[in-house]
């Protein structure tokens, strides 16, 4: 089995299936999702394929050996003259006899053609270079693609997380409505408040109860998320991250070598590829040279004077020859296309370490951006607490004066509105400080401390 991003140190390899009640991990969630997500296991096998391809190419140092048996059954009637080089009209051996017979003999042949280059001015080493530079690409495009995976899975884990803790925020504001809507019917019921009071405190439960619904909405969504990259079942997704319900500490971040991310390197690996691809077309326009051995044997139903032998004659090969020689090919007119060939790779090429400097540019910007979310999510975690403080205060007293009969219930249905989503800034916030570790780990191409910081 292929490395997986070296995540596989930080998750045990045992199957999800059997999942605990104590739910589903980060390293987990992650861990599943690089063994299951599809995209990764095409990454995999366009991989073996360009491993395949390497060996492929190393087959042209082998020498070609050809063989051939042949019968037929055909007139024997030559003429004196030339064909131009074409595929229709089968060549026919032995002396014009003059004669036009339609009468047909037994003819036979077998034989072996070894076909060998001794040398090639560093085209087929050039090739090979070529496949291995496309394996390494692929290979970049594998780690690439786990990364992307990882990433996303992580994403999601904490979307999920981030929906369950805005739901426990919605239903404590929906606890308390029908707390306030309990007192004000009680006090309704005594006439010492008015009837528009209760119907007050069944309009904010009302709206509380629609902010729960749609906070469970957004569980679910966020659950068919996860089971989407980890491939498990969505009703049997639950998170375990007790890490995430605590504030991580900041700490400051040296910025990332940019060629470690696994995006800048597999753009590295396409230009590498480029430029192998060039130094094989510019070893393309040599001559071609091929030793070459021949044996073979023919056997004919007729002689040379056009006597026909009759019978089985001919079908079995009576005669020997071979031959060594050695030939040299070279495409002459072939420069100008060769040239073509090298110009359109030449810019295949430049295009490429373009998009690499391109890459380079958007990830110190991602980083950048990062780091600055970052800081701006921790400053925002900092403030909420007092938020939710003051917020519950505000209810305690209005509720207070409420009941007294001092006030009217306006304002402790605006405390309440107040107090809950206070509560849901200050879980999204802390959860947002989390989220900025993770834009913060996967600029810097590599989520594994922050996988490894979730998990304690």
């Amino acid at each position: 089995m292929t490395p997986r991003l070296a995540l596989l140190l930080l998750a045990a390899p045992a199957a999800l299936d059997a999942q605990s009640a104590a739910g589903l991990t980060l390293s987990e969630a992650v861990e599943t999702a690089l063994r299951n997500y599809p995209a990764i296991r095409m990454a995999d096998e366009r991989t073996q394929a360009a491993a395949a391809a390497i060996s492929l190419a190393r087959t042209a140092y082998l020498p070609r050996v050809d063989a051939l048996a042949q019968a037929n059954r055909a007139t024997r009637n030559n003429v004196f003259g030339m064909l131009l080089p074409q595929s229709v009209i089968p060549s026919m051996s032995g002396p014009v006899l003059g004669s036009d017979n339609l009468g047909t003999a037994w003819g036979s042949a077998i034989g072996v053609l070894a076909t060998w280059e001794p040398f090639d001015f560093g085209l087929r080493q050039a090739g090979v270079e070529a496949s291995i530079a496309e394996r390494r690409h692929a290979e970049a495009t594998r780690k690439r693609t786990e990364f992307e995976v990882a990433a996303a899975t992580a994403d999601a884990f904490l979307t999920l997380a981030a929906a369950e803790d805005t739901a426990q925020a919605a239903q404590a504001a929906v606890d308390r409505a029908e707390v306030t809507l309990r007192t004000a019917a009680a006090l309704v019921t005594a006439e010492l408040r008015p009837g528009a009071d209760r119907s007050r405190a069944e309009a904010e439960l009302a709206a509380a109860r629609t902010l729960a619904i749609q906070a469970r909405q957004a569980i679910e969504v966020a659950r068919v998320t996860v089971a989407q990259f980890t491939g498990l079942e969505t009703a049997r997704i639950s998170l375990a991250a007790p890490s995430l319900s605590q504030l991580p500490e900041p700490r400051p971040e040296p910025p990332p070598p940019i060629a470690a991310n696994p995006i800048a390197a597999e753009q590295e690996a396409a230009v590498e590829r480029e430029a192998a691809r060039l130094h094989a077309l510019e070893r393309a326009w040599f001559p071609r040279f091929y030793l070459q051995g021949a044996a073979y044997a023919r056997g004919a139903g007729a002689e040379t004077n056009g006597v026909n032998l009759g019978g089985l004659n001919g079908l079995a090969p009576n005669t020997q020859d071979y031959a060594l020689g050695f030939t040299v090919v070279f495409p002459a007119m072939e420069k100008r296309a060769a040239q073509a060939r090298k110009a359109v790779q030449s810019a295949n090429l430049r295009a490429e370490q373009a998009r690499a400097r391109q890459i380079a540019a958007d990830l110190r910007a991602q980083w950048e951006r990062a780091v600055a979310s970052l800081d701006g999510a921790t400053r925002i975690a900092g403030n909420t607490p007092t938020e939710v403080t003051a917020a519950r205060a505000a209810l305690d007293q209005a509720r207070a004066r409420y009941e007294s009969g001092l006030g009217p219930i306006d304002p402790v249905a605006e405390a309440q509105r107040l107090l809950a989503q206070a509560e849901i800034d200050n879980a999204l916030a802390r959860l947002g400080v989390w989220r900025g570790l993770l834009a913060v780990a996967t600029a810097a191409g590599d989520i594994r401390p922050f996988v490894a910081e979730v998990g304690r």
